[in-house]
């Protein structure tokens, strides 16, 4: 299993996840239980790798990601992570090592804040392409 976390400068859980440049990405694929989570690889997108103007016609760096994590996410760029096979989950938690935890541990993450940028993208999503 792949997860990503949308940050700001690797260290805050970033709200805005589809206009996010700096993830954490953990490649849990071997990863067992009782062991230390492996350290995350730091992915910088360029400017057109950026998830709400890519335009799904190359390979991303964030392909086959299973789960991404962000504070924040319009329904548009859920949806069209949904059609790249990657479940969107929001959080209030504003540690990326924290949120990860919880979310491998099964525990709830914290309730997102409201956040204006969300209200505008749902009416950004009206004109969506996804």
């Amino acid at each position: 299993m792949k997860i990503a976390i949308a940050t700001k400068d690797f260290a805050t859980v970033s709200s805005h996840a589809g206009q996010t440049r700096q993830w954490l990405l953990y490649d849990l694929s071997s990863h067992r239980a009782n062991r230390l989570l492996p350290a995350p690889r730091r992915v910088d997108l360029e400017k057109e790798q950026v998830l709400h103007v890519f335009a799904d016609d190359a390979p991303h760096p964030l392909d086959g990601v299973d789960i991404i994590v962000a504070a924040s996410a319009g329904d548009g760029f859920i949806r069209h992570m949904k059609k790249r096979g990657t479940e969107v989950l929001l959080t209030g938690e504003t540690d990326p090592a924290i949120a990860i935890t919880r979310l491998l541990a099964g525990e709830a993450l914290l309730d997102p804040r409201f956040d204006i940028t969300t209200s505008l993208c749902r009416i950004r999503d009206l004109f969506s392409r996804y």
